[in-house]
């Protein structure tokens, strides 16, 4: 009788095991024979143009991919292809002080994103991002340029993996 107990209870945890076995800790959701990722430039369409940010941005969403999978970057041909450009970057007053000036100001940068799954493009995707930046009006948009464009970025390329990869 014991045995019989034992041996339905490892028959279930072998079942419950085998049902799990798709699931992926980290949240990724890629299939097993997608190995290689392709991130094209994504150059900036926005009217402001400051140098630099495309190739930033870019590079973030690269180093982002490259640390959260176990896929390899390639330069075409890629298994899962990410292209599209940024669209949008503007400054607008945020709050108000009592004498009608800005008080704080934000920084907004939108990026258009196409993926395309070579392998299922059932999961192709295209679809906008943007986040923004806040900071005092008394600060200088060149001073906070830098921690801004870190800080937006990080929080778009990480939109951008989890609907493509993780499908949140």
């Amino acid at each position: 009788m014991k045995k019989i107990k034992y041996t339905i209870v490892a028959i279930v945890g072998l079942i419950l095991l085998q049902g799990c076995g798709a699931y992926s800790f980290s949240g990724i959701s890629i299939g097993p024979e997608t190995k290689t990722f392709q991130v094209n430039f994504f150059q900036n369409q926005s009217p402001r143009i400051f140098p630099g940010a495309d190739q930033t941005f870019t590079n973030q969403l690269q180093d982002l991919i490259l640390n959260q999978t176990n896929l390899d970057l390639v330069t075409s041909s890629g298994d899962i292809i990410y292209e599209g450009e940024i669209v949008q970057d503007y400054v607008s007053p945020n709050t108000a002080t009592s004498q009608i000036t800005a008080a704080q100001n934000r920084l907004t940068i939108a990026v258009n994103m196409r993926f395309y799954d070579a392998k299922d493009s059932k999961q192709d995707l295209e679809q906008r991002f943007s986040f923004f930046f806040d900071y005092p009006a008394a600060a200088s948009e060149n001073a906070i340029r830098d921690e801004a464009l870190q800080v937006i970025f990080e929080r778009i390329t990480q939109d951008i993996f989890n609907a493509t990869l993780a499908r949140w």
